[in-house]
């Protein structure tokens, strides 16, 4: 076995990571993007159509904001929305994920000769933040990954019978890019046939009339098939004008304007430059990301003594990073499909790479786990507001706080288990962040069985901090009318109630707000608050962490006449 990374370890880790990728997995405070809550949207004003195409929304401007596999997908799973949770919607992605990381175990086992170095490569990717971040959630980035994988990893993993092949290769390749284009983007295309030209090239030993006459009606093949799956799209959507409007020109093209300067500026400094996005595709690795820039420093120092796949891997890449460089909105997260490659790197080095990288990242570790326990003890016990409970934690959650800190104490320590401890510990602290808000998950964060039926088909007016926030209400007051009211107005209970019949309005911990005669108090439960001032957040560094960090949220039925729904914005949409 390689290193201290014994079979007992890979099996352990293999047990935490599936774990901590199943655990909590129907939370509302569970890491992901804001875009999940409009992909939901979609999904659910779709399916009530009763029709796949065309796609349905309420909201401003976001209807073909992607193509239609992604709400396809949702549509299947939660049985055209009869089945709605965020568990049936979410459980696809896991499993995306889950073949991503077997098809990188499978491909790395086979071109490295060795099975724990492929069970190592598909354990680091699953313990990139960015990973479980983006591969859990409702998002289209599971897929994307997935399908834009596939290809590349299957060269990899048949080597020069990929590479030679005149048809079934570059036809297969083409079918995979073409989901990917489904799930995500036809931008997609450029990195991935530019990489796949640059594995022609290379094996043509860099001869560019060789690569011209024997690999150039391959590209041109597969990009043919991809786009053509692609294009389904506007095949099949009634209203092709649209897309080509709202997802071709919005969503794709503009990004290659500039948001306030020029381009050129934007290029070299700001939230938009090329060093942003290296730095962010790095962080993409999490808690590994200094292994991730040690391991990317001993590649450059052996560069003349790179195997084969090595090279490979570094050229797919450097080819999505050159790609989307060149639009004005640059992320790390156009980077998520290049990290199974980042991973697969990590694990052929995995025995030659200096301890600093591991060290850092157990000590990374330590600080999150010592926090969320810190956290933890300021929140056991509180009684949040008569009738509201008491946050409360299950003992095992201790235990796998005080797991998770001795892990990496030992492991910092023991330069045998270094390595395989902060791999453990990355999943262990994952663990820890969702068994942290588990007391929010039950009664405390949620209305009762009561107050859910006695506004079942009625109108109710929420906080709205961003676009579908209402997706979340839903699976709070199922069967409720909701809509929306700017969220920072949702202290101001005496405007509120004077203005809308049914209202969550927010309150601090402890304090009852003051009731007109007429007003009805239907419910209520503990929120956590999304966004908070420089203030707040210095408070709550001092120790007070309930009165700034959590809200009493009240659901109040009044005498006020129901809004013309027409005439007022609603402010989920």
């Amino acid at each position: 076995m390689r290193g201290s990374f014994t079979l007992r370890y890979a099996l352990l880790t293999l047990v935490l990571a599936v774990f901590a990728y199943l655990y909590g997995l129907n939370s509302r405070f569970a890491p992901k993007n804001g875009d999940e809550y409009p992909y939901m949207h979609i999904v659910r004003m779709t399916a009530d159509s009763g029709s796949w195409l065309p796609l349905q929304s309420g909201m401003d401007g976001i209807k073909n904001t992607k193509p239609p596999l992604i709400f396809w997908q949702g549509i299947a799973s939660t049985h055209w929305a009869s089945s709605w949770s965020l568990e049936s919607l979410r459980w696809p992605s896991v499993l995306y994920t889950a073949l991503t990381a077997l098809l990188l175990f499978i491909s790395v086992r086979r071109f490295s000769g060795k099975t724990q170095t492929g069970i190592l490569a598909a354990l680091v990717w699953l313990s990139f933040f960015a990973t479980y971040r983006y591969g859990r959630p409702f998002l289209t980035d599971p897929p994307e990954v997935f399908w834009l994988s596939l290809p590349f990893f299957t060269l990899l993993y048949w080597g020069k019978t990929a590479l030679e092949s005149k048809l079934l290769f570059p036809v297969f390749a083409g079918i995979c890019l073409g989901f990917a284009l489904f799930a995500k983007s036809f931008a997609y295309i450029v990195p991935a046939s530019f990489a796949l030209g640059l594995y022609y090239w290379y094996w043509r030993q860099w001869s560019i009339p060789q690569a011209l006459i024997r690999d150039l009606y391959k590209l041109i093949l597969l990009a043919i098939i991809a786009l053509g799956i692609f294009s389904l799209w506007f095949t099949l959507d009634p209203n092709p004008e649209a897309v080509w409007r709202e997802f071709v020109l919005g969503e794709n093209a503009g990004k290659f304007s500039a948001r306030s300067t020029n381009y050129f500026v934007e290029f070299i400094r700001g939230g938009d430059s090329i060093w942003m996005l290296l730095l962010t595709t790095l962080a993409n690795a999490g808690l590994f990301v200094f292994v991730l820039i040690s391991t990317l420093l001993q590649c450059w120092r052996g560069r003349r003594f790179l195997l084969v796949e090595e090279t490979l891997l570094l050229l797919l890449i450097g080819s999505f990073l050159l790609v989307f460089s060149l639009p004005s909105q640059r992320s790390g997260r156009y980077l998520l499909p290049v990290m199974p490659a980042f991973a697969a790197l990590i694990a052929l080095h995995w025995d030659r790479l200096p301890l600093w990288g591991f060290r850092i990242a157990l000590v990374l570790q330590a600080i999150l786990l010592g926090l969320l326990v810190w956290l933890g003890m300021n929140l056991q016990g509180l009684v949040f507001s008569e009738g509201s409970g008491i946050w409360q934690y299950h003992p095992l959650h201790w235990v796998l706080m005080g797991l998770g800190i001795l892990l990496a104490i030992v492991g910092f320590i023991r330069r045998a288990q270094c390595k395989s401890f902060a791999l453990m510990g990355c999943f262990l602290v994952y663990c820890g962040l969702t068994s942290s808000l588990v007391p929010l998950e039950g009664e405390l964060g949620r209305f009762s069985a009561e107050t859910i039926h006695r506004v079942q088909d009625k109108d109710v007016w929420i906080p709205c901090d961003y676009r579908a926030k209402d997706e979340e209400y839903r699976l709070l007051l199922p069967g409720a009318q909701l809509h929306g009211y700017p969220a920072k107005d949702a202290g101001e209970i005496e405007s509120l109630t004077k203005s809308y019949p049914i209202v969550a309005v927010h309150s601090p911990l402890g304090s009852m707000p003051a009731l007109c005669d007429s007003c009805q108090l239907l419910g209520h439960r503990m929120e956590m608050k999304a966004r908070h001032s420089d203030e707040a957040i210095k408070e709550m560094l001092r120790g007070k962490i309930s009165e700034h960090l959590f809200v009493t949220e009240y659901l109040i039925a009044t005498a006020a006449a129901k809004p013309d729904l027409i005439s007022i914005k609603d402010a989920c949409r």
